[in-house]
């Protein structure tokens, strides 16, 4: 790949690579926040005396409250702008930061972890800040270096985290190395705030006409909305269900019943408001020029599910599947499970890239057809295997892994300008619905097994991409003083 066959001239700190750079290391720091307990999590578990299970519960609260997160912040995006929902999404984070590092109990390791499965929402808004910065002939590219660049924040976590525990020293060094990531997400959040605009000058800012929703534009697409927002309640009740007498017991079985119960109050309740959001859509045919398909919405989520979702549930235990299986510290088996994320620097900018140059659903089924057989030859990783040539199975798998992320955000800005944040947070979700599932999977099966499974899980979307559009054309959207503005997709 060469960055000057899209015209970006990264070295540059003006315009709109400028606002690429703030924006992918605002990602970077959320994801270095976000995972910043799986290279310490040894020590986590020596200084409370964990068992595996509470070891895995801990990986799953942590990516858990992602899923309505990033909803959440799609929608807070598309109405107030990335610049300051970014800056305050970092800010709070680094709350529940600082409360896991002074956590003196499981159930405040817990809580803390959960809570700061929010701060994984942050992608979601770098997707629209990047897509009002750059057009469609570079928003792959763009998104791919935005995405790849910053999700290398979890691999530079399990680098440096584990030294930077042993420079503080002590048994509590874990807790200081933890405690700074908190507090660098809060200095950057001012720091951002100060940096960024919302749009390049005197480019409109379209926001969606409703909130509470993602707008669809006909009555079968609003059925298949619903549809798709069931899995995002059944990982919430899989986590749920792990948290119960019949898991840890760490929930009464009232509690859990309460949230069961909760859980399909809140789906009707949503499917409510989506009603009232599109009501008038549902009711009366939308002008074809206004129209897009919400299928494009679900393909690319169901890909997001097997790619982002794999590589969160890959980076959270990689750590310890490479300190159990050759016997490493764990300081040299965080640095080698960092290889998996480590990839995101050139392939996940690749696959944008592939995807602008030869076509989003060619290269979308080429990559995941790559990760299948990445995920194949890591199911047969074990104690007889070489120490290099394990690393060097998870390199190429993570190669199409990163890349088949990097093809799917290529194409989210493309379904409708307006809607770009909440694509994306539905889209974004689905990554985390894929965590939870293939962590959950985990905890019932070898490594081995879990890989594929994973691989397995990837012939259905690879499937699903098949009928996937192209994009062409140009979409339409309405200026404030009712005018049209077509912006190209193609």
């Amino acid at each position: 790949m060469t960055v000057a066959d899209a015209k970006l001239n990264l070295i540059s700190f003006t315009g709109k690579i400028r606002v690429l750079h703030l924006t992918w290391f605002a990602f970077f720091i959320t994801f270095f926040v976000w995972f910043n307990h799986a290279p310490l999590m040894a020590a986590i578990q020596g200084s409370f005396g964990l068992s595996k299970q509470e070891v895995k519960t801990l990986l799953i609260l942590n990516v858990a409250l992602t899923i309505p997160a990033r909803i959440i912040i799609g929608m807070l995006v598309d109405k107030f702008g990335p610049r300051i929902t970014y800056s305050w999404l970092l800010f709070i984070a680094g709350i529940p930061c600082l409360m896991f590092a002074m956590a003196d109990s499981f159930q405040q390791l817990a809580i803390s972890r959960l809570l700061l499965g929010g701060i994984g929402a942050g992608f979601v808004i770098g997707i629209r800040m990047v897509s009002e910065w750059f057009p469609a002939k570079q928003v792959g590219i763009a998104e791919g270096i935005y995405g790849g660049w910053g999700n290398f924040g979890s691999a530079a976590a399990a680098m440096s985290l584990p030294t930077l525990a042993l420079v503080f020293g002590g048994d509590d060094g874990w807790r200081y190395a933890i405690g700074v990531t908190g507090v660098v997400a809060m200095v950057y959040s001012v720091i951002y705030y100060k940096s960024v605009t919302d749009t390049p000058k005197g480019s409109t800012y379209f926001k969606p006409k409703k909130s509470g929703a993602l707008e669809v534009t006909s009555k079968g697409d609003f059925i298949f909305y619903l549809f798709m927002k069931i899995p995002m309640y059944a990982a919430l009740a899989v986590l749920t269900w792990k948290l119960s007498p019949a898991g840890l017991g760490m929930l009464t079985s009232l509690v859990a019943t309460v949230i069961y119960s909760g859980l399909v109050l809140l789906y009707i309740v949503d499917a409510m408001k989506a009603y009232s959001v599109n009501r008038e859509n549902i009711n009366a045919p939308v002008p074809e020029i206004h129209k897009y398909k919400f299928k494009q919405v679900a393909i690319l989520s169901v890909s997001y599910f097997v790619t982002f979702g794999s590589e969160l549930a890959v980076v959270s235990m990689l750590p310890m599947f490479f300190l159990e299986t050759f016997k490493l510290s764990p300081v040299l088996a965080g640095l080698l499970a960092s290889g998996f994320a480590f990839m995101n620097l050139v392939a996940r900018p690749g696959g944008g890239w592939l995807s602008d140059r030869f076509g989003r659903k060619r290269t979308l089924t080429i990559l995941i057809s790559g990760l299948v057989v990445g995920y194949m030859i890591l199911g047969t990783v074990d104690s007889s295997w070489s120490l290099p040539l394990a690393v060097a199975a998870t390199m190429l798998c993570s190669f199409f892994v990163q890349s088949g992320e990097g093809a799917v955000f290529a194409m989210v800005p493309l379904v409708k300008r307006r809607l770009t944040g909440q694509v994306a947070g539905m889209t974004g979700a689905y990554g985390n619905v894929g965590a939870v599932t293939f962590l959950t999977v985990l905890s019932f099966v070898e490594a081995q097994v879990f890989f594929l499974i994973i691989a397995s899980s990837a012939l259905i979307a690879l499937a699903a991409v098949q009928f996937l559009d192209e994009p062409e054309g140009a979409m339409a959207e309405v200026m404030p003083d009712g005018t049209v503005q077509m912006i190209e997709v193609s």
